[in-house]
């Protein structure tokens, strides 16, 4: 009988930054707690605090979603070690951004923000372990550790999504709380992926000439994304009043957001959020801002349109206004996530003042809009 055999993998540590000690303007935002969920009545007690929350901002936190902060904090010294390597090296493993494919390393500096500055990030991606994927190059570091990444991105998807997608049917009254989750299937093409992320810190020069704003306001581009601990203080949501506010980190709880596959999908009753990254405060400002998170892609043949199923969605109108593209015909989620990649990150650098346009064509007529 054949046997597995577990490769011990080196062991890696890594330690958080201090949190910021300025008073900046926190969003005030829900803790879900997610080990309510197999209790009696916790599916529908989440499932109300997540309405509420989403009528709030589409932002909230996580918190007891099962992963330790040994298993946490491996991941963000992979993503250090991964983001640290020559570019030469990363080279090697380039997504292909201008094709619509965000697996891999996306550099720093590929697109003009003002003239004279260009972004400040840069990704290195894992897709889903599937058949498709599994002869994906990897650098080194991350096949020393593929088993524990692998264990990691499995956890998020099996215990932290699945449970999620669970709670948002509840709070949709779909008779069947697994429809999205059968959207949302590990083995199906889709979009999902790990994501090691560092916005390199600037130059006060920088900084003056982009209004201290490094990513201009947007929704992303999947059903959810989850990001972990992350102690550098820059991202800011926008609130129901229009103001921008910080997004507290929170060192024991995943922060949760809405995106756009799952507006389509309910015509706006849940709200693809829109944030962005500014500048860190003052005495964060001279560190690189590290990130693990998790990017949630419905599957790639669904179509974006309202879940007529939903009696919440019908009650509220919400059925039959569907977004169609210019053809006629429903907006494929894979498309559109294509297209966004390609018009948000593969397009050439040539042209100066990328960061002045607000409205961009993504598909078929529909567009995005970005916030200053």
């Amino acid at each position: 009988m054949a046997t597995t055999t577990t490769v011990q993998e080196p062991q890696l540590s890594y330690v958080q930054v201090p949190e910021t000690s300025e008073n900046l303007e926190w969003a005030d935002l829900r803790t879900l707690d997610l080990s309510k969920f197999d209790q009696p009545g916790g599916k529908e007690e989440l499932a109300a605090e997540l309405r509420q929350a989403i009528e709030d901002v589409g932002f909230f936190y996580l918190k007891n979603y099962g992963l330790t902060k040994e298993e946490v904090d491996n991941q963000f010294a992979l993503a250090k070690s991964v983001l640290s390597l020559p570019n030469e090296e990363k080279q090697k493993y380039r997504a292909a951004l201008e094709q619509g494919d965000y697996n891999g390393w996306k550099p720093a500096g590929i697109r003009n923000l003002v003239p004279g500055v260009k972004d400040n990030f840069e990704i290195y991606n894992i897709p889903k372990f599937i058949p498709e994927h599994k002869d994906r190059a990897h650098p080194d570091v991350v096949k020393e550790h593929i088993q524990s990444i692998e264990k990691f991105s499995k956890h998020i998807h099996d215990n932290i999504v699945r449970k999620l997608l669970v709670v948002f049917a509840v709070a949709l009254g779909l008779e069947d709380e697994n429809w999205l989750v059968n959207k949302h299937r590990y083995e199906q093409t889709s979009g999902d992926h790990l994501r090691y992320m560092k916005y390199y810190a600037r130059s006060q020069e920088e900084n003056d000439k982009l209004g201290g704003v490094w990513l201009k306001g947007h929704s992303d581009m999947g059903s959810l994304t989850l990001l972990f601990r992350q102690p550098v203080a820059a991202l800011q949501v926008l609130t129901k009043s229009g103001e921008w506010k910080y997004v507290k980190p929170q060192m024991e709880a995943l922060t949760v957001n809405i995106a756009d596959a799952l507006q389509f999908m309910t015509n706006g009753y849940l709200k693809s959020s829109i944030h962005r990254v500014v500048a860190p405060p003052k005495d964060q400002a001279h560190i690189d801002r590290l990130g693990v998170l998790y990017m949630v892609r419905i599957e790639d043949d669904c179509d974006l349109v309202p879940i007529s199923e939903s009696p919440v969605l019908r009650e509220n109108g919400l059925v039959d206004n569907k977004i169609l593209g210019s053809d006629g015909q429903p907006l494929k989620a894979g498309e559109w996530v294509k297209q966004r990649v390609i018009k948000n990150l593969g397009q050439s650098t040539e042209k100066e003042g990328d960061n002045e346009v607000n409205d961009v064509e993504i598909l078929k007529g529909v567009k995005v809009k970005y916030f200053d």
